[in-house]
């Protein structure tokens, strides 16, 4: 009898649920979020006899797939989350697209209603794989408990490889509950084929060393997919290497340290105005795995318009889709930077110290006209401004000797830029955040997935008065699975980047954004969460500590200025060395 036969001889018989499991457990997964219901329960009924997958049960599913979300962000495995049918998948719909839109490895589980009554409008049915189609990188329906296991291990595989993103499987109720031979290796699917990597002496190699080598102005652009590709170490070899200054995407910040001398900052909308300046002034821009969205670029027409540009990227489809670039390299980023570094060694460094010396100093000196105010070192005068709480989390973590051992989940908002600018990340994977979709919401349960893929970190929640109300019901799933994350929360009583919007652009008109909040210490503290109120910098730092050295969740509401706002701001429209000043006299600089 053929090995083959045999294989399949004593391959066990389990049902479709069953399989489910078995094959989540053989891809390596320990940990999935979700909640039950009618056309996922027989799954349900067999995750007992899977001891070593503990399933999180959350309060809504929009955030099952956040928590899937930060799990995967902080830990770079893919995240997997459940629901059953009808209005359960739809809730997963706002993850899924914050997951796809920044590139997440995620797997999404549906429970579906029986095959023979598809498209019958039967209770709780809705065409999920139809509703997600735009916003997964790919997703299936299956029908057979056959499928299952090759399915279900071909979406991993989609997920995690090339560009990253969500994949979506929806089984019916009857294939969860027919029975088949089950066997894990030979459930394995097609061979992943990437695109054909660069060849060391292809034509784009070579014209990207060459417009390296005529550049004396470069500026590295890092992006999200130096931390997907894993690529940090050679970033940081390419940058030192050459001497070249790095400006950081929101998602790429803790991609490359912080405090590097050739750091320089966030780029974009609210980043500081010496990066944008940088890049505006810039001979050569180093595209390494970002996107050219909008918040980066500003302006189209008037984008960098005396740089060459060069894009790594490992996703075609990015090629000239917003900006217009001189030379793609289109691949992994680690393996196209591992093949260029020899060939520029070999031909002689084209971006040296003394060719860009000059470049740095005069990036140095543009320093002095800071747009991101130094507040944090004004004397106290009895205001607490959102910048200060961000400095001072930082700060202690510094102190504390913590920092490379600390993730910061954010909302959406204010409070997420003032992050961007006051937290310095030194570390790959500390910043969990939602950078393209921009949900609000996704704070708390990023960072409960965030704290159970790294349970060793010190993880901060920090979300405004608005976006931590739209999934503060996580806080019971916080106290149910016993875990210690510090919540902070950054209260102005408005929505904040409406009201900064309403304020600048609307002529002051502040419709529906003023929010009125409930005692957070108290919600807090009915989840059997403990608390305090801090209005005053003075009690910052200590409250802080208490929060972090705690032996349980502890929830910081800061009462903050209310009419606040994040600056530089480039207007829409505004070329990105347009920059909006901060406007208040309470906290303006001798800079000005």
């Amino acid at each position: 009898m053929s090995d083959t036969a045999n294989t399949a001889h004593h391959a066990p018989t389990l049902t479709g649920s069953e399989i489910l499991w078995a094959t989540l457990a053989g891809e390596g997964v320990t940990t999935v979020f979700g909640y039950p219901g009618g056309a996922i329960l027989p799954i349900y009924d067999a995750l007992r006899k899977f001891p070593s997958i503990h399933h999180v049960l959350v309060r809504h599913e929009q955030s099952a797939a956040h928590m899937a979300d930060g799990y995967a962000r902080a830990s770079g495995k893919v995240g997997v989350c459940m629901a059953t049918s009808g209005p359960g998948a739809t809730n997963l719909v706002t993850g899924l697209a914050t997951a796809m839109l920044d590139s997440i490895p995620m797997v999404a589980i549906t429970g579906q209603v029986a095959s023979k009554v598809l498209g019958s409008d039967a209770f709780q049915e809705v065409d999920i794989t139809g509703i997600t189609l735009p916003i997964t990188k790919h997703n299936f329906v299956v029908t057979k408990a056959e499928d299952i296991a090759s399915v279900v291990r071909e979406a991993f595989q989609i997920a995690r490889s090339g560009r990253p993103g969500p994949v979506l499987v929806d089984i019916t109720k009857d294939a969860q509950q027919a029975a088949c031979s089950f066997d894990f290796e030979t459930s394995k699917p097609r061979a992943y084929r990437p695109h054909p990597m660069l060849k060391a002496e292809s034509e784009e190699m070579q014209a990207a060393i060459e417009l390296m080598r005529a550049s004396s102005r470069p500026v590295i652009l890092a992006g999200h997919g130096i931390i997907h590709s894993e690529a940090e170490a050679e970033v940081l070899a390419f940058a030192e290497r050459h001497k070249i200054p790095v400006a950081t995407t929101l998602l790429g910040l803790g991609a490359f340290p912080a405090s590097h001398p050739l750091a320089l900052g966030m780029m974009g909308m609210h980043g500081e105005s010496w990066v944008n300046n940088a890049i505006q002034n810039a001979d050569l821009l180093l595209a390494f795995g970002m996107r050219f969205d909008d918040r980066v670029t500003g302006n189209l027409a008037h984008y960098a318009p005396n740089a060459k540009k060069i894009h790594i990227e490992i996703d075609p489809s990015e090629i000239n889709k917003n900006v217009r670039v001189d030379v793609a390299l289109i691949g992994d980023l680690k393996q196209v930077l591992q093949t260029m570094a020899p060939l520029i060694d070999a031909t002689g460094a084209p971006a040296t110290q003394d060719a860009t010396k000059q470049w740095r100093e005069e990036i140095r000196a543009m320093k002095g006209d800071a747009s991101v105010r130094d507040i944090i070192n004004l004397p106290d005068n009895g205001h607490l401004y959102a910048a200060h709480v961000i400095n001072d989390i930082w700060q202690e973590a510094k102190a504390a000797g913590r920092l490379s051992n600390t993730v910061i989940a954010t909302d959406v908002g204010q409070h997420q830029m003032w992050e961007a600018q006051y937290f310095k990340h030194e570390d790959t994977r500390s910043l969990v955040t939602s950078g393209g979709l921009g949900t609000m919401g996704f704070a708390l349960p990023a960072a409960i997935g965030a704290k159970i893929a790294c349970p060793e970190k010190d993880v901060w929640m920090i979300a405004g008065d608005g976006g931590f109300q739209m999934t503060a019901a996580e806080l019971s799933t916080i106290q149910q699975e016993g875990l210690h994350i510090n919540i902070a929360v950054i209260n102005n009583g408005f929505l904040g980047m409406v009201r900064q919007w309403q304020e600048a652009f609307y002529d002051k008109n502040y419709s529906c954004s003023p929010i009125l909040s409930p005692d957070f210490v108290k919600l807090a503290d009915a989840h059997g969460i403990p608390g305090a109120h801090v209005t005053e910098r003075k009690d910052v730092v200590p409250t802080v500590t208490k929060a972090r050295t705690g032996n349980s969740s502890y929830l910081i509401n800061f009462s903050v200025e209310k009419e606040d706002g994040v600056y530089p701001m480039i207007a829409p429209g505004a070329a990105l060395h347009e920059m909006v000043r901060r406007p208040n006299p309470l906290i303006e600089t001798s800079e000005d």
